[in-house]
């Protein structure tokens, strides 16, 4: 087996971010803590490290006895954090990329002015990418993983099937959980765009997050409705 993690899609190899250089590879709740106080924001919000961890063993208690494949659908497809020894283009069916995170946090918007991000969630399917993590690795990595997507509750983890070109894998990946506050699958498209073109954060604008997305799958070579219509729509509203 080769150790190049991109053998199977060369193409990826410059738009993927290198874990090392990434904000999230050493992201932590003293950090998170840190600099939402600076910024004058609500803090106290998040799971604590001890909750986060026991819903990480719960989720993977059944998954160690083997590499670990991770599906990623928003910005983890090229800003991973995490180290993988392969990544391959999949796509999952009977969920679906839906614009229904409502970020109030401080991410790429507040409560006063939320911003919006991509969740899985039901229905439909979705394309993305996989990425491989080796069986040594997953408590390393998968803490790394939940300490990035598991702040405070928004998702909860699943195992899916994912297609991949030869063949199909169980992967982990996180779906948009109803009972969080965080997400709001009824949003209208007007909702949406407001939510697109005012949100603002320490990560950047909801505006810059939506046009990242769909740069980099113009990129990759993904299409999606969804983004385009949103991409589209926010166009107009910004003339």
């Amino acid at each position: 087996m080769t150790n190049d993690p991109f053998f199977h899609h060369p193409e990826l190899a410059d738009l993927i971010t290198k874990p090392e250089d990434s904000f999230f590879r050493d992201f932590s709740i003293t950090k998170l803590a840190s600099i939402l106080t600076d910024r004058g924001l609500p803090t106290g919000w998040w799971h604590s490290d001890e909750e986060r961890n026991a819903m990480r063993q719960a989720a993977l208690s059944e998954h160690r006895s083997e590499d670990l494949w991770v599906f990623a659908y928003g910005s983890l497809m090229w800003d991973p954090a995490i180290r993988f020894t392969e990544v391959r283009r999949a796509r999952v069916q009977g969920y679906q990329r839906r614009f229904i995170l409502k970020d109030i946090h401080g991410g790429r918007g507040t409560r006063e002015s939320p911003g919006l991000m991509a969740a899985l969630d039901q229905g439909g399917e979705c394309e993305g990418l996989l990425f491989r993590i080796d069986q040594h690795a997953i408590e390393v990595e998968t803490d790394i993983l939940w300490r990035r997507e598991f702040v405070g509750p928004a998702y909860f983890p699943v195992f899916v099937p994912a297609q991949m070109s030869e063949g199909t894998v169980n992967a982990l990946t996180f779906v948009a959980d109803y009972d969080a506050e965080l997400i709001e699958p009824e949003l209208s498209r007007a909702e949406q765009l407001e939510y697109l073109v005012t949100g603002k954060g320490f990560l950047g604008d909801s505006a810059d997050y939506l046009r990242n997305i769909a740069r980099q799958f113009q990129l990759f070579g993904i299409r999606d409705a969804e983004v385009e219509a949103l991409f589209n729509g926010m166009i107009l509203r910004e003339k």
